[in-house]
């Protein structure tokens, strides 16, 4: 009877081995080259795709995502959306190679979203259904020399069916030392004890659990990290199910958030 217990356990151990196995995918990001802009002014959206469903830990460039299943928005303070998928332009000479990039021009000041999504089937072996959402933020401001505080519109809840919401803004203020929450949703219901990294772009993170910039969701799915520097930050979550439907065995959910730390906050110059 133990043999026979033990070979169903390590049945179903191999199991999942094997469905985290063939769930690895690449993430998607937006990102901006700046968060801060005076109203009036324009921006460069970034739609990029990495390694970190694969577990390589950094900011480092797969290749370039497909659009078929994408879309990519700008949410304006007041509500207003704006498609940019169709702006898009190619920085890649091979289909493989570079990188998506878009130019946006501010209409009002405020606080911006830049708001992504992928849904769509792949096959690493398993059929399954990749679910992915990516956000990123910026601010419009009337004067960079005075820069507001109150910015609403950060927490936007968008339905995505893995999210990462801000609960901090992690535009103005925003720097070292400042500390940054995030609360973790599924299908509008917050993930506990679910891994969420904060990934630096000048470095690149351990294998396993990184307690330097790893957190684990409490019960509310919230989790918080204090940046010691300034850098680009990718906050990152993944779920692998083995959630079934028409065409999948499986699904993969995986979620994105980019926040620009300067080294000088904006707002009070710290």
């Amino acid at each position: 009877m133990r043999t026979h217990l033990q070979a169903m356990a390590f049945g179903i151990a191999a199991a999942v081995s094997l469905l985290s196995s063939h769930l690895l995918a690449h993430d998607t990001w937006v990102q901006t080259n700046t968060n801060l802009i005076r109203s009036g002014d324009a921006v460069h959206i970034d739609l990029m795709l990495g390694n970190h469903g694969n577990e390589h830990r950094d900011f480092k460039l797969a290749s370039k995502v497909s659009l078929e299943g994408c879309t990519l928005r700008v949410i304006a303070p007041g509500g207003k959306r704006f498609d940019v998928k169709d702006r898009l332009t190619d920085t890649g000479y091979t289909p493989k190679e570079g990188f998506w990039t878009s130019r946006f021009v501010t209409s009002e000041p405020g606080l911006y979203v830049v708001e992504h999504t992928v849904d769509k089937l792949v096959n690493h072996g398993t059929p399954a259904r990749s679910l992915k959402s990516a956000k990123a933020l910026f601010l419009a401001s009337k004067s960079l020399d005075k820069v507001p505080q109150d910015n609403p519109g950060f927490d936007r809840v968008f339905g995505h069916a893995l999210e990462i919401v801000p609960v901090t803004n992690p535009v103005a203020p925003m720097g070292p030392g400042q500390k940054l929450t995030v609360k973790l949703l599924l299908k509008g219901q917050p993930l506990a004890n679910s891994q969420v990294s904060f990934i630096p772009r000048s470095e690149s993170l351990i294998e396993a659990f990184d307690d330097r910039f790893e957190r684990k969701t409490d019960a509310k799915g919230m989790a918080s990290f204090t940046p010691k520097s300034g850098d680009y930050y990718l906050v990152v979550a993944h779920l692998k199910t083995d959630e079934s439907g028409d065409g999948y065995e499986a699904t993969s959910y995986s979620a994105t958030l980019t926040v620009f730390v300067p080294e000088i906050c904006p707002c009070c110059g710290e």
